[in-house]
């Protein structure tokens, strides 16, 4: 180990947005980016890189509105300045410096065959360009990153060279020079070899590793950098990125933190949110979590009945090399499945909630997740319905409102103009306190109908909605062998103008029902949570 006993400090830098948006068959929305920024700000990710400012419009959407990160540096991402360019007359630098965030990453050639066949100029050229776009990068926004492309396959070839490029980032200014294995071809005692050789000339303290996963040892390759000195590492959630991925961070900081001995921005009680995190990406995504991912699948302290069970009851260590508390995880025994109280008194614990572990409802509460889970709900994603689903069982959420009835009616036709036209049109009864309303609303959709005849009826009742907005809505097949008749879940995502977001969850056959559940709990979660009273404006909603 490179380093002293002192120096235990890893800084972590998260480039889902950016790199996990390169995976095939995902295409993150400006919302998707600011929601998933937030969770790697919640957890204590040191760096958050947002996009590439001017390489398409949604990067430009996030940058324009930005989200307000408390603990991460939010860094947007460029190439150096073009060959033949000054720094102040280069396009693509001027459009990441433009954005005003206080860091930036900056990635340039350090191979020299990649600076001859994709660059087409000088060696000494494309040093100078790295040098000065630093220094240019640096003196603008406050603090730079060099993302050093293709390191490793250029230091086999041509070390010379490769370090001439390091040093120019590092004597200009870059607080942070990253080695790239952008091929994912290196494997871990050809990292932790050349480390150990950049090391001699680059303190650790100023060095990143940056791993793809092409032959499967992203993980091994940061760590094996790490143990060679680096202190800056670099990843994406869930190894999200394009091919066969990048290093999953997910992996990463646990393995720092509890097995590795290192601090990060991750506290212990950060920690236990991992899980969370994770689930809560490929809830976004629209996809199943990995039931094999190390640390957070659903199957990584899974045990089954026989020997292991009942070795792993008497001492855990027998078969679990973790506490799976440490990273939001629990048990889960396979065939009796007597796991999951202690889960969810650390989830009431979470929201605020003081249960008495030995509550009866906290066992009823217990089966009727258990029966919510496998009949599809996943709260993982949708924390604000699990919320509301607590407090029920504890019976401390008011009715706010009672819906009796709605049907939703989709027409497509065409119009006189011979264009073909759909109209959803909703038509809901409610009551409020004993008062019954009826309202008919028409939207882009049944799910934007009923939303529109729930808000005529509630808005004027409770003005704490008028800044309610559905920012995402997401459909999932739960039963694709039922075709048509599959059981759905609908994934709703909501903010509104105090910067809150919250996610809920809904699931039936039938995706209308499936997407109210979601929309109610949505709605009831906001009065709740902003403190409203039942009834509220109520006779002044009934005169209007």
């Amino acid at each position: 180990m490179s380093g002293t006993e002192s120096d235990r400090r890893i800084y972590l830098f998260d480039s889902t947005l950016r790199d996990g948006a390169q995976t095939q068959g995902i295409d993150f929305s400006a919302a998707d980016k600011t929601a998933i920024a937030l969770d790697l700000d919640m957890l204590g990710v040191d760096y958050v890189e947002g996009g590439w400012p001017g390489a398409n419009p949604t990067d430009d959407a996030f940058f324009k509105d930005p989200p307000q990160l408390k603990n991460a540096k939010l860094t947007a991402f460029g190439m150096t300045r073009r060959a033949g360019r000054s720094t102040g007359n280069d396009p693509g630098l001027s459009a990441l410096l433009d954005v005003k965030t206080k860091v930036v990453c900056i990635v340039g050639k350090t191979w020299d065959f990649q600076v001859d066949v994709a660059l087409g100029i000088d060696l000494d050229e494309n040093v100078k360009m790295i040098g000065e776009s630093i220094t240019h990068a640096k003196d603008v926004a406050g603090e730079a990153l060099f993302d050093a492309e293709h390191f490793f396959d250029g230091y086999k070839e041509n070390p010379e060279y490769s370090m001439k490029c390091l040093n120019a980032a590092a004597e200009d200014g870059a607080r942070w020079v990253v080695l790239c294995d952008t091929n994912g071809g290196t494997l871990p005692d050809e990292i932790e070899r050349i480390v150990s050789d950049v090391i001699k000339h680059i303190p650790g303290d100023r060095l990143g590793i940056h791993c793809h996963d092409d032959t499967g040892n992203a993980v091994a390759n940061s760590l094996a950098a790490v143990r060679a000195g680096i202190r800056h590492v670099q990843g994406t959630l869930n190894g999200l990125g394009e091919r066969c991925g990048n290093a999953n961070l997910i992996s990463l900081i646990p393995t720092l933190m509890l097995k590795m001995g290192f601090e990060t921005g991750v506290s212990p009680t950060d920690l236990t949110r991992l899980a969370q995190v994770s689930h809560a990406l490929d809830e976004r995504l629209n996809r199943a979590p990995d039931r094999g991912a190390p640390y957070v699948g659903e199957s990584a302290f899974a045990h089954k009945g026989g020997l292991h069970v009942s070795a792993v009851e008497k001492d855990p260590k027998c078969y679990e090399h973790i506490a799976p508390e440490l990273v939001g995880n629990r048990r889960h025994i396979v065939v009796s499945d007597q796991s999951g109280r202690s889960n969810i008194l650390a989830m009431f614990r979470d929201i605020g909630l003081d249960v008495d572990a030995d509550d009866p409802k906290v066992t009823r509460m217990v089966e009727q997740v258990k029966e919510l889970e496998f009949s599809g709900y996943a709260y993982d994603g949708a924390e604000a319905s699990f919320e509301l689903l607590a407090r029920r069982a504890l019976e401390t959420v008011p009715e706010f409102f009672r819906l009796n009835s709605f049907r939703v009616i989709d027409e497509r036709r065409w119009n006189a103009k011979d264009e073909l036209i759909t109209i959803s049109e909703a038509t809901i009864k409610a009551q409020v306190m004993g008062q019954e309303f009826m309202t008919v609303a028409e939207g882009n959709g049944p799910v934007n109908a009923l939303d529109s005849a729930l808000r005529e009826v509630l808005v004027p009742i409770y003005p704490e909605l008028t800044d309610l907005r559905l920012v995402d809505y997401k459909v999932r097949i739960l039963t694709p062998s039922d075709a048509t008749g599959a059981v759905t879940r609908v994934m709703i995502e909501s903010a509104d103008d105090h910067g809150a977001r919250w996610s809920t969850v809904g699931v039936s056959a039938n995706i209308i029902d499936a997407s109210y559940a979601a929309l109610r709990d949505s709605i009831v979660f906001k009065l709740l949570r902003d403190g409203a009273k039942v009834g509220g404006n109520l006779n002044g909603a009934a005169s209007n």
